[in-house]
């Protein structure tokens, strides 16, 4: 009996011992330039050194994030694929998009958060407001004519302006979604196309250190090092606004635990490196971990629920 069970175990012993044998692909759902694709690039040489072998950026963007959230929960579940996954993608989406194929809670495995990214309200160095109260009695005396960009209809930015909206009683703005992530929809800011939107931090902080952005207010509880000038939303007089950006490390549901539990070591390892907390700290960014892949587990669910909550207080739908 001992023997039979040794025999039907020795696959997935000779499996663990190995992994990973061949390059692993991480998965980030958004186009390059956004806060995901300059997390993913700092994490991937480090994860790489750790694994013994490539790790593979692959950028798959589209539709709010899903196309990548798709593409990483159908893949195989043998600790080949990593999906880099954000509140937006992995704890909005299913509360915008009534639709979505993916559930998170089913189709994926949290191994471990890796970071937090505070948001920042910013806009075009010609919009004449230049703080937040500003901004919004120009909104209120400009009905209509106030354009705010995002990565997408369903995106937590999104998501944030549409509260600012309704906390300021209601301003009339038009919303201009953008295809691909962050970085498509700064790029249309900067290049004056829109007039404000809420962003992580990393990925607008080149263009507000180079004055191609202004920077009205931040939403993490504390103000920035990287921008001490700047204030919180709660100084700003708006509370409710702490809505960091977390990313984790997901891997399609059904891949072993012994590889889960590898690739959770990994990352905390990839998180302690100095060189890779300097990289991410002069983009704004926090490193996070989990206590357990449990632990992420959890918090993702009450992430969901949370965010639920907000989808419909806010009233936001799919453009």
């Amino acid at each position: 009996m001992i023997r039979f069970l040794m025999i039907l175990l020795f696959p997935t012993l000779v499996f663990s011992q190995s992994y990973p044998n061949r390059p692993v692909r991480m998965i980030i759902p958004f186009a390059p330039g956004g806060a995901s694709d300059f997390v993913g690039r700092i994490l991937q040489p480090r994860l790489s050194e750790l694994l013994g072998q490539s790790v593979v950026v692959e950028n798959r963007p589209g539709a709010s994030g899903n196309i990548g959230l798709e593409a990483g929960a159908r893949a195989a579940p043998d600790g080949y694929t990593l999906y880099l996954g954000n509140v937006g993608t992995v704890a909005i989406n299913i509360s915008v998009f009534p639709k979505l194929p993916v559930d998170p809670r089913k189709d994926y495995i949290a191994v471990s958060q890796v970071v937090d990214v505070p948001g920042v309200l910013v806009g075009h160095p010609s919009f004449p407001p230049n703080t937040v109260r500003e901004l919004i009695e120009f909104a209120r005396a400009n009905p209509g004519k106030v354009n705010y960009a995002s990565p997408g209809s369903g995106s937590q930015n999104r998501l944030e302006m549409e509260n600012l909206r309704k906390a300021a009683g209601g301003l009339d703005m038009v919303h201009v979604p953008y295809k691909g992530g962050a970085g498509p929809a700064v790029a249309a800011l900067v290049a004056g196309e829109t007039n404000v939107m809420f962003v992580t931090a990393s990925s607008a902080m080149p263009m507000v250190k180079a004055g191609r952005l202004k920077v009205y207010a931040i939403t993490s509880p504390k103000r920035s090092g990287e921008l001490p000038n700047v204030p919180t939303m709660e100084e700003a007089g708006f509370t409710g606004f702490d809505s960091g950006s977390w990313q984790g490390i997901f891997v399609p549901a059904g891949t072993p635990k012994d590889v889960v539990d590898k690739l959770y070591a990994v990352t905390l390892q990839t998180m302690k490196s100095p060189e890779v907390i300097e990289r991410l700290s002069r983009g704004g960014v926090d490193v996070v971990t989990s206590a357990s892949p449990a632990a992420f587990t959890e918090m993702v669910s009450r992430e969901i629920d949370r965010w639920a909550r907000a989808v419909k207080d806010s009233g936001a739908t799919v453009d």
